[in-house]
């Protein structure tokens, strides 16, 4: 009979007596996994047909405004809320934005993957900036929510962060969270994107926005979209901008495809996925079943 639980969502295996801890036995070790052969993935077999429906992304920003005609509609939207000890809850809100940002990233992804459930997560203030608690808790709540794809087009710089931040977002990875963080866009020592297990994104200057590159240069690892990109802004209008937290969004909405047509995958085999399908891989125009130019 098959296990109905996904991997990531089953408890912990008890210690059985003989084993190393965290061994499999052989009973264990049986379970089949489906395999496709590196050369047969390409694009379309990676999101050709797929619009991300049944996805849920939630956007960790300064709001995202609903019903903005790139956007839709958003929920649920909560927002951080300190308290007098200095302690941050999350709290429901009406879904709007403090300063557009968040607006502009959850309208990418939602022109690459139309069919996602967005949700939202206020964690900056008007200034756009915000408090390393806010940010902190905010992350922790879409973890623990379970959310597919986390757009993060944010970083701090500052270290007393770096161990907690480090702590989350390898519980993401583990629970099969996957978590898009774009760079810094100074170079500066920065976080969570310089972390191994998040999806990192830096821009390139072109204009299509299916079109992004792997970086055999890390600690960024892709690039895409993120020079004078037309986002959404509060108000239902838009505005072009300029930076890495707009390439981050492109590819969100990419993995929220392809996890759309391939919901089993884990944050390790799509970034696989996304490494064979980069269109520097294997052609100009990505992926390996496309035709050499």
């Amino acid at each position: 009979m098959t296990d109905p639980d996904p991997p990531w969502r089953r408890p912990p295996r008890a210690l059985t007596p003989g084993m190393p801890a965290w061994g499999v036995t052989r009973e264990q070790a049986r379970q089949g996994f489906a395999a496709v052969p590196m050369a047969s993935v390409g694009p379309e077999w990676a999101w050709g047909g797929a619009d991300g429906s049944g996805v849920r992304v939630c956007v960790v920003d300064s709001g995202v405004e609903a019903g903005h005609p790139l956007v839709g509609a958003v929920e649920p939207a909560v927002t951080a809320v300190p308290d007098e000890d200095g302690e941050v809850s999350m709290v429901p809100c009406e879904p709007t934005d403090r300063a557009g940002h968040g607006t502009a990233c959850a309208g990418v992804i939602r022109s690459v993957a139309p069919g996602v459930a967005l949700s939202s997560a206020q964690v900056l203030t008007d200034g756009r900036t915000g408090s390393g608690p806010a940010l902190l808790s905010g992350l922790s709540w879409a973890i623990e929510q379970g959310f597919d794809v986390i757009n993060l087009s944010l970083a701090t710089t500052r270290p007393a962060l770096t161990a907690r931040l480090h702590e989350l977002v390898d519980r993401a990875y583990f629970r099969r969270c996957v978590l898009v963080v774009s760079a810094h866009n100074r170079p500066v020592t920065s976080y969570p994107w310089s972390f191994s297990s998040v999806i990192s994104v830096a821009s390139h200057d072109e204009d299509d926005p299916m079109t992004y590159y792997y970086n055999p240069a890390p600690p960024v690892e892709f690039h895409a979209r993120g020079v004078r990109v037309p986002v959404a802004w509060p108000g239902g209008g838009t505005i072009r901008s300029t930076g890495n937290s707009f390439a981050a969004p492109h590819i969100a909405g990419l993995c929220a495809l392809i996890l759309g047509k391939h919901p089993w995958l884990t944050p390790f085999q799509l970034k696989t996925v996304l490494f064979l399908c980069a269109a520097n891989t294997a052609g100009r125009l990505g992926g390996a079943q496309d035709e050499p130019c």
